[in-house]
C-alpha cells in the first residue's frame, strides 16, 4: 500500500491523543505525510510525531482550533506549505461530551456540538476541496458514532450533532462524487481512551454484554478502517457509514 499513498499527505484533526492519533499512526504507516492537528496540548501531538516518524513515516504537528474560519484557512495553508496538498482529510476533532436530561439541555448545548460536527468539517471541507478537485483526488472521512442509530438517551445534543455529521457525509458524496472525490463516514462504538478514564467497571461490563463481539473495539480498530478508505482500494466507494462497533447496531 505504500506505493500508492507516497507524496500523498493526510490531515488528521484532534490527533494529539485517542482516535485521531491511532488514525494518524495508522496513515503514518501506510506511507501517508501526516499533519497532526491540536489544539491546546503541543507536547502530545509533538509524541504522537515522534511515534510516526520513529516508524519510518514523516509526520508535524500543526495547532489550530478548526472550529474558527480564519484558523482554518492558517492550519491549511501551513500544511500545504510544509508537508505539501492534502488529499486526505480525516475529521476527528471533538470536544466535551456532557450527558443533559432534557430539562437541562439548552440551545447553546446544541450549538457547541454542532460546531465539531457540522461548522468544521464546512471549514476545513471549503480550503481543501479546490486543490482536491484540481488533482482529481481526495478522500473526506468524518468520525461519526453509532449513537446515531442508538439514540443514547440524556444525549441528545451529542447524537442530533452526529446525525447531522452523516446527513452532510452523504450529501457532499453525491455532490463530488463524479469528481475523485469521496466522502464517507466512520461510525465507532464505544472505544475506550484517554476521554474514558474516568468510566467504571460497570459500565465497561454493560456495554460489553450487549456488543455480539463480546468484546472493546481498539483505537487501531478503527484506525484500519480508516486507512482503508484513505487508499485507492476505497475509490468506488463514497456516501457510506462504517460501523466499527461488534454488531452493537444489529443487536
Amino acid at each position: 500500500m505504500k506505493s500508492e499513498t507516497t507524496n500523498r499527505t493526510a490531515l488528521v484533526t484532534g490527533a494529539s491523543r485517542g482516535l485521531g492519533a491511532a488514525i494518524a499512526f495508522k496513515l503514518g504507516a501506510i506511507g501517508l505525510n501526516v499533519a497532526v492537528n491540536y489544539f491546546e496540548n503541543k507536547a502530545a501531538a509533538e509524541r504522537v510525531c515522534q511515534g510516526i516518524r520513529e516508524a519510518g513515516g514523516n509526520a508535524h504537528p500543526f495547532q489550530a482550533d478548526v472550529r474558527a474560519e480564519s484558523e482554518v484557512a492558517r492550519l491549511v495553508h501551513e500544511v500545504v506549505e510544509t508537508l505539501g496538498n492534502i488529499d486526505v482529510l480525516v475529521l476527528n476533532a471533538t470536544g466535551p461530551q456532557p450527558f443533559l436530561r432534557i430539562e437541562e439541555q439548552t440551545w447553546p448545548a446544541y450549538l457547541d456540538q454542532l460546531e465539531f460536527f457540522v461548522k468544521s468539517p464546512l471549514l476545513l471541507v471549503k480550503e481543501v476541496l479546490p486543490g482536491m478537485k484540481r488533482r482529481g483526488f481526495g478522500r473526506i472521512i468524518n468520525i461519526g458514532s453509532e449513537v446515531v442509530d442508538i439514540g443514547n438517551a440524556k444525549f441528545a445534543n451529542y447524537v442530533s450533532a452526529k446525525a447531522a455529521q452523516l446527513g452532510l457525509t452523504r450529501s457532499w458524496a453525491l455532490e463530488l462524487a463524479s469528481t475523485g472525490i469521496t466522502v464517507n463516514l466512520v461510525a465507532p462504538g464505544w472505544i475506550p481512551t484517554e476521554r474514558h478514564i474516568d468510566s467504571s467497571q460497570e459500565d465497561i461490563d454493560a456495554y460489553i454484554a450487549r456488543v455480539p463481539m463480546q468484546r472493546m473495539g481498539t483505537p487501531d480498530d478503527v484506525a484500519s478502517v480508516v486507512a482503508f478508505l484513505a487508499g485507492d482500494a476505497a475509490s468506488f466507494i463514497t456516501g457510506q457509514k462504517f460501523a466499527v462497533n461488534g454488531a452493537d447496531t444489529l443487536a
